[in-house]
């Protein structure tokens, strides 16, 4: 069946069938499904107000758009779908089958650590590995997303837990939200003198929203006001019921700068684990895990800390991770001690990425380093396709011209770059999210992990950018370039000081905001004709005061007759005066003769609102 010529080209149209397109497919791509002429599909969607060219990006509503005109059912690939169709096209399978029962066995609990801020997350960590941790955190806030794992004996059996520790402040909502994903069960942590806060309840919702077993650490029990049964009461209403109250959620009392109460924490991990969860995995199998976190170390390269989920990790294996991929040079333990190979749920920090890896990234290990390299590179070119259907807004013709005067739009770009790719993930999520109206964009235009480079300060003296550096400095001589250039470069260790200035400063990009205040009102007693100066309002002023110069308006009955005008003559008796207050006549001339007896002559001035 043939639709309509558009443009004089006849396009087939559809019976419904379903077209499957990734994200950021461009109408090439479309055309190819559907054995068309591209340009036949740009006429179509010029003809529906949208002006994309053959080989662009396009978001994901603007194809079923073209979908549903032409009659056919687009699906736009989810990213795990496309990633799944994407390794089934190497033949490689993962977090499918983990072979045969007899091929199973157990392995640790992963554990992530929840909570309020400032209620000891991090010193019940430091208890639990004996290191300090909390001096190298900028604000004794944890910024980064750690993975170590410990020993205890639980009935004699000597049982390991790995720990992952996940930020607490409030912009690392995605960080915490994807350490509940890979994770077995949650250590949710309350202080006992400080009860449950708005950050508690955020943890806990991460946990129930990932279907995984709390044990509830109350910390600070030694402190004075520590009240460890109101934190009991408090978390039956969130639906975790004590045991000693009947329920099924283990309490262990705690106090992490005592380190009193960790061994009755430790045994109520691994035994909630043992009675809740059933922790196997396939040692045998090729390694396939979940990236936690990754920074570019100056000696080493880029190193990425991975939990192995199923399978053993080798030195020497090739893996791929993300858009990353490489060889295992080397794998170190938390203690920075090299070791052969990570079995099941043990974190290791990797060496021998080629890039860094997101975190959150899924990794597996590959035949060889020529079929890493390839799913790398294919992820790249379409994580690459999506972000500029993402980025590129759609632009129709009614508003087309107004697209092209959008200088009338102010702008900040950002070039974000981090110590590690968590840190700069959720520092560019949580500075998305200010919204100081439509009169001002944010738009983060560059993102990386590493030092500060002459390439990032050539960007955004390119594209007029503010370069921000969380916990790092600029490398070489890209800060004498920087300064050179005048480019702006504001570094951070705190993430809710980045926040707070980049909102101050969107909000000081603003254009000033007006808003009328009265200043005064006149009744018009009397018109007096005076040649060369028109007609003279002879008034008495009723409230306020009538400066001269001041901005008037002539009422008539409740209705505005005449609107900005000014104040441009004001006498008293036969002198000029500057101003003249309530309860005084005085003769006002405004530069408009269509005056009236009655009439009424307001003024008013125009003042700067401040911004909330």
């Amino acid at each position: 069946m043939q639709a309509p010529a558009i443009g004089g080209v006849q396009i087939p149209r559809g019976n419904g069938q379903v077209i499957r397109l990734s994200r950021g497919a461009s109408l090439t791509d479309f055309a190819d499904k559907i054995g068309v002429n591209p340009a036949s599909l740009v006429q179509v969607l010029f003809h529906l107000g949208e002006m994309v060219t053959a080989t662009q990006s396009v978001n994901d509503e603007t194809l079923q758009l073209l979908g549903a005109e032409l009659n056919y059912s687009v699906q736009v690939v989810s990213p795990e779908e496309e990633d799944r169709e994407l390794l089934e096209s190497f033949h490689i399978e993962f977090g499918e089958d983990e072979g045969a029962e007899s091929d199973l066995q157990p392995r640790p609990p992963v554990v992530t650590v929840m909570g309020h801020v400032d209620h000891g997350k991090t010193k019940l960590l430091d208890a639990i590995r004996h290191t300090n941790m909390v001096a190298r955190e900028a604000g004794g806030i944890t910024q980064h997303i750690g993975a170590y794992q410990v020993t205890t004996e639980v009935d004699g059996d000597e049982r390991k837990i790995t720990f992952i520790d996940t930020p607490g402040h409030e912009a690392f909502t995605a960080m915490r939200a994807r350490g509940a994903e890979t994770t077995d069960l949650v250590v949710l942590v309350v202080a006992a003198d400080d009860g449950v806060k708005p950050q508690t309840t955020e943890a806990l919702n991460h946990a129930q929203a990932a279907g995984v077993p709390i044990v509830v650490a109350v910390n600070k029990v030694d402190k004075e006001g520590a009240d460890p049964q109101r934190v009991r009461s408090q978390l039956t209403e969130y639906g975790l019921v004590a045991e000693e109250f009947g329920g099924e959620t283990l309490f262990v009392n705690v106090s992490a700068t005592q380190r009193t109460g960790i061994d009755g924490l430790l045994e109520a991990v691994v035994l909630t684990a043992d009675a809740e969860l059933d922790l196997r995995a396939n040692p045998s199998q090729e390694a396939q895990g979940v990236a936690i976190e990754a920074h570019l170390d100056r000696g080493r390269g880029p190193v990425a800390t991975v939990l192995v989920q199923r399978g053993t990790l080798h030195v020497g294996e090739s893996i791929v991770c993300g858009e990353a991929f490489g060889r295992v040079r080397a794998m170190l333990d938390e203690n920075g001690e090299q070791v052969p190979d990570a079995p099941p749920s043990r974190p290791v920090q990797v060496l021998g990425l080629t890039a860094v890896p997101g975190a959150g990234d899924n990794f597996l290990v590959v035949t060889d380093d020529r079929v890493a390299r390839q799913i790398a590179e294919r992820r790249e070119a379409r994580e690459r396709s999506a972000q500029f259907a993402q980025r590129r807004p759609r632009v129709t013709l009614e508003d087309l011209e107004s697209a092209l005067r959008s200088g009338e739009r102010e702008e900040l770009r950002l070039i974000i770059k981090g110590d590690v790719s968590g840190s700069v993930e959720a520092l560019e999520d949580a500075l998305l999210k200010i919204d100081v109206g439509e009169d001002v964009l944010l738009r983060v235009i560059g993102r990386g992990v590493g030092a500060i480079t002459q390439d990032d300060v050539n960007l955004a003296i390119a594209s007029d950018a503010v370069i921000v550096g969380f916990n790092v400095r600029p490398a070489g001589r890209a800060g004498e370039l920087a300064q050179r250039e005048g480019v702006d470069i504001r570094y951070y260790s705190v993430i809710y000081q980045a926040i707070d200035e980049i909102e101050a400063a969107l909000k000081g990009m603003l254009k000033p905001e007006f808003e009328e205040a009265q200043l005064g009102s006149a009744e018009i007693r009397e018109v007096f004709r005076v040649p060369r100066a028109g007609n003279i309002a002879g008034s008495l002023v009723r409230s306020g005061t009538i400066t001269r110069g001041s901005k008037a308006r002539l009422i008539r009955d409740g209705v505005v007759v005449s609107d900005n005008l000014t104040v441009e003559s004001l006498r008293r008796f036969k002198e000029d005066v500057t101003e003249v207050r309530d309860g005084y006549e005085c003769g006002i001339g405004i530069g408009y003769n269509d005056i009236k007896v009655g009439d009424v002559i307001e003024t008013f001035e125009m003042r700067e609102k401040p911004r909330t």
